[in-house]
């Protein structure tokens, strides 16, 4: 706590445990944090001799209560100091029995608060002096009043609830094993926090804590195919994350403003505050005059009554991607790494040019442009076009599937 009042220093331990409660509904892990003094030496010989004094518990919650939806398997933890210590925060990662995680952003204040104020759980007579779970100088003189109910009744009635009490900061269908947090400051002096959460299959995603909203910024795989993640440290001076895999060490640079495609905009909309944008170098001058150009047209030749379809990259999970034909807007079907556009069979009046844009916030881009032209139907060319076709019918199954998945 406080390094001018030593006696009152305090040991914080987030921990999951076995539910005492066993019915069928009920989780059967739960969630809690424990303090101890670190003055405590342990009680007197007729009680808690060489055992903690001070020891109490507190259930700590994450979940959404209007719906008794609730994560209770605490995987990992990260604490965000700040100078008073009561502003500090932690960053706690769950999951849950339905296979969800979730992160939830608690203040220390307030689980002192707890601690501090809570009555005690199964007790409901008069609370002695000194209150159970104080700090004192010498632990083995406490009266064997305030130890009795150190030992029977160490558990806070009270819960310890997240700053946003009515639903967790970050929610995902995904399985997260790991979470550190960075602390950045941005080109115009303002401090942002950047959630760094590793997934069972070892890609790190980068969030930005946006008051009480997570915005994805990036999603990195470190290594090839799946590997889980068994630690991650964070050196916050150089702003490398050092992830450890089984048999290896992977370093993931924090500031990858190259993974912006040199583009004003794009780095803009990215949010990411380890990254800025200047016009003053030449360089970035002629790079956002680059990426503001409109991407050459593909011109394609389709004989007709031939199955075909168009592809376009998705490049940004929070971009909304169109496709455009004769300044008219057509559907397509949108995947996790493309947007498609079907086309059952080429006609005489659907051949001309086909445009697909990405629109994020008020940013448009043309992302990708194709020509159609009616081709003659040769033999030579027949197999190229009947390969084309078994594409067209492979994607329009793997879009259905994602589809349904999706549901």
């Amino acid at each position: 706590k406080d390094k001018n009042d030593p006696l009152n220093e305090k040991i914080y331990v987030l921990f999951r445990e076995k539910n005492s409660d066993t019915s069928p509904e009920a989780d059967p892990w739960i969630s809690r944090v424990a303090r101890v003094c670190k003055v405590d030496e342990g009680g007197p010989k007729q009680l808690l001799q060489n055992i903690w004094t001070s020891f109490l518990k507190a259930r700590l919650v994450c979940g959404i209560p209007r719906e008794s939806l609730y994560f209770n398997r605490l995987q990992d933890v990260f604490i965000q100091h700040a100078d008073d210590w009561r502003d500090s925060q932690v960053y706690a990662l769950f999951s849950s029995s339905w296979n969800s995680t979730a992160v939830c952003i608690y203040s220390l204040a307030e689980l002192d608060f707890v601690f501090e104020h809570s009555t005690f759980k199964g007790y409901s007579e008069a609370i002695p002096t000194p209150r159970p779970g104080m700090c004192v100088k010498q632990s083995n003189s406490i009266p064997i009043s305030t130890l009795q109910i150190i030992k029977d009744h160490p558990d806070m009635k009270d819960w310890i609830h997240p700053i946003q009490k009515d639903t967790p900061f970050f929610t995902s269908n995904k399985n997260f094993t790991k979470i550190a947090v960075d602390r950045v400051q941005a080109s115009d002096e303002s401090i942002h926090s950047v959630l760094l959460l590793a997934k069972d299959n070892g890609v790190i995603l980068k969030i930005l804590e946006d008051g009480s909203k997570a915005f994805i910024i990036s999603e990195t795989h470190l290594c090839n195919g799946s590997a889980p993640v068994h630690s991650m440290k964070l050196d916050s001076e150089k702003r490398k994350l050092f992830v450890g895999y089984p048999g290896q060490i992977s370093v993931l640079d924090l500031q990858r403003c190259q993974d912006y495609n040199a583009s004003c905009e794009e780095c803009v909309l990215s949010r990411d505050p380890y990254c800025a944008w200047t016009e003053q170098e030449g360089r970035f001058t002629r790079d956002v005059q680059q990426a503001l150009t409109a991407p050459l047209g593909i011109e394609l030749s389709v004989p007709t009554g031939v199955p075909f379809y168009l592809s376009c990259p998705v490049d940004s999970n929070h971009a909304t991607y169109k496709w455009e034909h004769d300044q008219k807007s057509i559907p397509g079907q949108q995947t996790q790494s493309e947007c498609l556009l079907l086309i059952p069979a080429m006609t005489t009046d659907i051949h001309g040019n086909y445009k697909c844009t990405s629109h994020e916030l008020d940013y448009t881009k043309t992302v990708r442009e194709y020509n159609l032209l009616i081709g003659q139907v040769r033999s030579a060319s027949n197999d190229a076009f009947k390969l084309r076709a078994q594409d067209w019918l492979m994607a329009a199954f793997a879009t259905s599937a994602f589809y349904l998945r999706s549901l």
